[in-house]
């Protein structure tokens, strides 16, 4: 009688000695590129899952939360954004969201690797439903900080949808990249960015507040619990030169929803306000 095989198991290996893991029912894809090794599995629970070097960057199952948190915030404190730049975010659940925004008018997307855009529309092609086909959206293919440091245009929102800062990413979190980053925001602008989950991730935090803070008036974080960036609630940075947008209430929040005419399955104007309310010790990360 045949043993039957055992099924194949991924960890993720984000952190030392602590990890996530995945039973893998097929191995759909897998390259090394310039980049960065990766790997496209699927899974019993979790549907298709997207590793870069061993790190879960999105899923099928739980990819709404992410996408409309970093999306939605940022365009629904903004009184009237027209221009959005996007900087990573090459599965095309950040360009789909914004886009539902029938009020946007261009978006530029800049990832770094287009192997990532065209295995994302073969294997994730929910993600971007289409988006990389607006007319609206404008996809360079080139490095990040390259493309901030010569900008000449300008946008209301910028959202930084890059990994974590290992490898390429990396330089998507330093003191000159937000410098730049900044050039090319419109007065009364807002950025935001993936900035891991803070329980496991500290450092992030408290390093992307003391680089931001010198460069805009008003720095925080706002929050959303993502389960497969596993370790409690994601940090999503906030940075504006106006103070009063973090500081909206429900009501004036529901009244841009409610225009919108879209549904969503996490965001709502009530996570919108409550996510700004940080745990205590992500709020003693920001002064360590």
């Amino acid at each position: 009688m045949t043993k039957p095989t055992a099924p194949r198991i991924v960890a993720e290996t984000l952190y030392n000695g602590y990890a996530q893991s995945f039973t893998v029912k097929e191995l759909l894809f897998e390259f090394k590129t310039e980049h960065q090794h990766l790997e496209i599995i699927d899974t019993p629970f979790m549907g298709r899952v997207m590793l870069l070097d061993g790190i879960v960057q999105t899923t099928e199952r739980d990819e709404f939360i992410y996408h409309e948190m970093m999306v939605h915030v940022p365009l629904f404190a903004h009184p009237d954004p027209k221009r959005v730049l996007i900087i990573g975010g090459g599965d095309g659940g950040i360009l789909r969201e914004v886009l539902r925004h029938k009020n946007i008018e261009h978006v530029t997307q800049v990832e770094i690797d287009q192997s990532v855009i065209d295995m994302c529309k073969t294997y994730f092609p929910k993600h971007s439903n289409g988006a990389f086909d607006d007319p609206r959206a404008n996809i360079v293919i080139a490095d990040g900080k390259d493309f901030v440091a010569s900008c000449n245009d300008t946008f209301d929102v910028i959202i930084a949808d890059s990994t974590d800062p290992i490898g390429p990413g990396e330089v998507l979190f330093t003191s000159d990249f937000y410098a730049d980053e900044k050039t090319c925001l419109a007065p009364g602008g807002i950025m935001v960015a993936q900035n891991g989950v803070p329980f496991m991730q500290g450092d992030e935090v408290t390093n992307t507040f003391k680089r931001l803070t010198p460069l805009y008036q008003d720095v925080s974080f706002y929050v959303a619990a993502v389960p497969t960036y596993a370790g409690g609630v994601m940090a999503l940075a906030w940075a504006s030169d106006d103070t009063t947008l973090r500081q909206q209430n429900v009501s004036t929040i529901q009244q841009r929803v409610e225009a919108a005419g879209f549904k969503t399955r996490y965001y709502n104007a009530e996570v919108h306000v409550a996510a700004f309310a940080l745990p205590t010790f992500v709020r003693d990360l920001l002064h360590t």
